[in-house]
């Protein structure tokens, strides 16, 4: 019997070590399973996080901030529904937390941009809040990759672009809003600008941005993403339409 000890010895510490692999493969498979489902929850949530920090930086007085991570949001928001596409991992729950996270920050953060100080300054950016709120909840369409109204994620870059070159001229910015809200009410279509999942030269354009935003002054940041925003508000189908 005393010869049968190490064979049993050796069986019983192969199928320990089985098992430990096993359950390491499969607690692995869990958390890669996990990270896909949340990878575009995860962008919405860093959106939401910029549209905060941008509210309170705009609360403190501190505009060019808020500008920049009000660019940030731009940037994230266009991610998020390529990545959530792309890895199969579209839900319910990642829509209503995509609106919740544009309506914070393309709405509310980029309504204090407008800098109200009277009543008619509240109403107008009151206005552009509600437009935006329209924008998400009502304007739904059936056609395959089309938008009903201007995607509020650009009239907020056009703004805060605008604010950092001219220094947060008030008239200029009000004008602007009222031009903003009232593409985003109007019922004309939008073609779905798929940055990164359509033609190279798209995705060479969301990189360009993410350069311009996070490595270069604000100034060049903000031409370059006045730039991308004019061209999808004003050319959408001869520039932007989507051809995947």
């Amino acid at each position: 019997s005393a010869l049968h000890r190490p064979p049993r010895r050796l069986a019983g510490i192969f199928q320990s070590t089985k098992k430990l692999f096993l359950s390491e493969r499969t607690g692995r498979g869990r958390t890669l399973e996990f990270i896909r489902k949340n990878a575009a929850n995860g962008l919405s949530v860093a959106n939401l996080v910029a549209g905060l920090s941008s509210i309170l930086c705009s609360l403190n007085r501190q505009s060019h901030h808020s500008c920049w991570l009000l660019l940030v949001g731009f940037l994230l928001d266009l991610a998020d529904g390529a990545v959530a596409r792309q890895l199969d991992a579209c839900s319910a729950l990642g829509a209503k937390l995509d609106d919740f996270a544009d309506f914070t920050t393309f709405g509310l953060a980029t309504a204090l941009l407008l800098q109200p100080r009277g009543a008619l300054d509240g109403l107008l950016a009151i206005a552009y809040v509600m437009a935006v709120f329209a924008r998400l909840c009502f304007f739904s369409t059936g056609i395959p990759f089309t938008y009903r109204g201007l995607p509020c994620p650009y009239a907020s870059s056009l703004l805060a672009s605008i604010f950092l070159l001219t220094g947060g001229n008030v008239t200029l910015l009000h004008v602007t809003a009222i031009v903003m809200i009232l593409f985003m009410v109007d019922q004309g279509f939008y073609p779905h600008d798929k940055v990164l999942e359509s033609q190279l030269w798209k995705k060479a354009v969301y990189v360009g941005g993410v350069a311009a935003v996070l490595f270069s002054p604000a100034v060049v940041a903000a031409v370059y993403c006045l730039a991308w925003s004019t061209s999808y508000i004003v050319f959408p189908f001869a520039i932007w339409s989507c051809k995947a």
